[in-house]
């Protein structure tokens, strides 16, 4: 093929594409030259013209260079130096699944089937819920009518690496010509290049981050003001008024500590042992000292934080409900580091795996269980431990009193399984919600069912009460969550938002706050009054099963179906620290009274406590410090073979755990 005919192909190219400014510039250039025109080409019926346009476009649309060219760089990555590797495969993600739509939107929906079952496994450790919605695409219309795959061509993701391991990125990509790679990674990542060696921290949650038209409603959205502070006039401020607190529990104290030393003086008389009597005593004494500077600083921390008015109307609490919370709060134990709780654990046998949710009572006397047989049942404990048994069992196999009758209360009406069952605080009441789309209100005292809610569309997967009982929040698979009082049979208000369904829902402790935890891996925080949705916590990589709120209300505890536990400061929506140990769902959390520990129970059959009162005070060198995060897990309690389906501090402090034994794994 001689230029001449060179020269007339790329004029017909770019006309034919539409690139008639090019096309103009280079006719003048040729006619500059030699004075040779192109007009007496035919650019639409040339064969010859028409078989190299058409060589062009076939070489553009292979689908086999998604295939080639993802393979090689795979390959490549997973090759690389230990130092640099971790960084590089972080890659390998976004441009899959970027390269699997790219073929569905082709129309190449064989080699696009192909494509993903060949290189799914890679990242289905940490990505199985979103490689399962990105199966679902299989057509071009698809891209643009399921959410889940518009919003991820419609956004971009944040990769953290160093600058010499994004040096080798481009040098790979320059030296092998990887245009195809290139493409995908220039339009679909954002590179937030760092100087120096290789972040060694492989639980980073921010080495890749989402960013898009969701995230900057999120920023907008957390530049609301939020009230984080106690309430005005609190059982909490009466008793630190009065010095309740402080008296009482020094004045045990000091009782405790007096009979320490006399029956430590008989010892030491009887036995003669005076050395190991000396040890004892000043154990004693270094123990009284650290609880002593707890219990100052707690009182501290307590008083000067700020204090709200409640948005609700709170509701009249009676006087020896008041008093026995007095009471408790008045023979709290001050935990720390130092000091564990004494741990119940309350077992259910011979569940056969029909057991969804369980529920302790805020004094640990009544355990209530929701089943897949539509039922919940509710134990008294001081009636089980008269009987003598050791184990919470179910109707089939269920435990027998001395005067024949079962040890529960079988609470009956609703008409599909039962998610949750939750006690008010005085245990006077349990609600329960259930697949049946309805919540419904029992009491305790009459065994009898009082109301049925109904407003959500389907199942409802969590209904919790506000800390001062009356109202109630709930969550569902129809994506919303409600609030709604016991004297109303309508919701008060509805929070909608999230992109997938809402599985789990916390109230803040000044009740003018909820918090949901959702499938969308993320939490939100709503305003009660306004029903506005006043923080986005975004870092999750699974969807969010448990929350709890801090004592204080400033802070906020969420963990997902990874084991990931992740603490936020609510004033600024950012994660202070992720708690890593588990390695199963993390299904249930709850702050001691003070808020210096939390536990966290699981699916991988253990409880452990966390010492958040060090998490909150880190300084962001120690933060950035891959160790620090299993510095801060205080102790595991290991179950036999009893997933962990909830956990309650009392209000004294003792740590009340519930689930059902299941048959191990042989």
């Amino acid at each position: 093929m001689d230029p001449e005919q060179v020269d007339e192909f790329v004029m017909g190219y770019l006309k034919k594409k539409g690139f008639n400014s090019a096309a103009k510039h280079l006719q003048e250039s040729l006619h500059n030259n030699n004075g040779s025109t192109f007009s007496s080409i035919d650019y639409h019926n040339d064969p010859e013209l028409n078989k190299l346009i058409r060589s062009f476009s076939q070489s553009e649309n292979d689908p086999s260079r998604y295939r080639e060219g993802y393979s090689k760089l795979r390959s490549w990555g997973y090759n690389s130096l230990d130092l640099y590797k971790h960084e590089l495969v972080r890659v390998m993600y976004p441009v899959f699944i970027h390269c699997y739509m790219d073929l569905v939107g082709k129309g190449h929906t064989q080699e696009a089937r192909s494509f993903f079952n060949s290189f799914r496994k890679d990242h289905e450790m940490v990505h199985l819920r979103d490689l399962q919605k990105l199966g679902g695409v299989l057509a071009p219309s698809h891209l643009q009518e399921m959410e889940f795959a518009r919003s991820l061509r419609q956004s971009k993701i944040n990769i953290k690496i160093c600058q010499y391991s994004y040096d080798l990125l481009l040098q790979y990509l320059h030296r092998t010509e990887s245009t195809l790679m290139l493409g995908i990674i220039n339009e679909h990542i954002n590179f937030q290049v760092y100087s120096g060696q290789p972040n060694s921290a492989s639980d980073d949650i921010e080495a890749v981050t989402i960013v898009g038209s969701f995230h900057e409603t999120a920023d907008h959205v957390n530049q609301k003001e939020i009230h984080w502070g106690l309430l005005e006039d609190s059982l909490e401020d009466r008793l630190e008024k009065t010095g309740g607190l402080l008296s009482d529990s020094e004045k045990g104290q000091g009782e405790s500590k007096a009979g320490d030393m006399d029956d430590s003086k008989k010892r030491s008389a009887e036995i003669g042992k005076q050395g190991s009597s000396i040890k004892k005593l000043k154990k004693d004494k270094a123990g009284t000292a650290t609880t002593k500077v707890a219990r100052q600083e707690t009182s501290t921390v307590l008083s000067s934080m700020p204090r709200v008015k409640p948005e609700l109307a709170m509701p009249v609490m009676s006087t020896d409900v008041e008093e026995s919370i007095l009471e408790d709060l008045r023979n709290r134990v001050q935990l720390s580091s130092v000091a564990m709780p004494s741990v119940s654990f309350y077992t259910f046998v011979n569940t056969h795996n029909g057991l969804n949710s369980s529920s302790i009572s805020h004094d640990g006397s009544l355990v209530a269980g929701g089943f897949s047989d539509s039922s919940i049942k509710v134990w008294d404990m001081a009636k089980i431990g008269q009987a003598g048994s050791c184990g919470l069992q179910d109707e089939n196999n269920q435990t027998v009193g001395l005067n024949g009758r079962r040890n529960y209360t079988l609470l009956v009406g609703h008409s599909g399984p039962v998610y949750s069952a939750t006690f008010s605080p005085p245990g006077d009441y349990v609600l329960s919600s259930s697949a049946d789309t309805t919540i419904r209100l029992w009491s305790t005292k009459l065994n009898a069912n009082l109301v049925c809610y109904k407003g959500h569309n389907h199942t409802v997967w969590d209904a919790q009460f506000s800390p001062f009982g009356h109202y109630f929040a709930s969550c569902s698979h129809d994506r919303t969550a409600r609030i709604w009082s016991m004297d109303r049979m309508q919701p008060l208000r509805m929070m909608a938002g999230h992109l997938s369904d809402v599985d789990c829902v916390q109230w803040h402790p000044n009740c003018n706050y909820i918090a949901t935890g959702s499938s969308d891996k993320t939490v939100r925080l709503w305003d009660v009054q306004t029903g506005e949705c006043v923080r986005i916590f975004i870092g999750h990589r699974s969807m969010v099963l448990s929350l709890a709120m801090s004592p204080d209300g400033r802070y906020m505890a969420s963990g997902d179906e990874d084991g990931t536990i992740m603490m936020w400061d609510l004033s600024t929506a950012r994660c202070i620290t992720p708690l890593m140990g588990h390695n199963s769902c993390v299904w249930t959390l709850s702050y001691s009274g003070e808020g210096s520990l939390l536990a966290s129970g699981s699916a991988d059959c253990t409880v452990k406590l966390w010492d958040v009162s060090s998490s909150t005070k880190l300084t962001k060198a120690e933060e950035k410090n891959g160790n620090s995060n299993r510095l801060r897990s205080l102790r595991t309690f290991p179950t036999k073979s009893t997933p962990v389906h909830a956990l309650r501090f009392s209000r004294r402090n003792l740590l009340f755990a519930a689930g059902a034994i299941s048959k191990p794994s042989s």
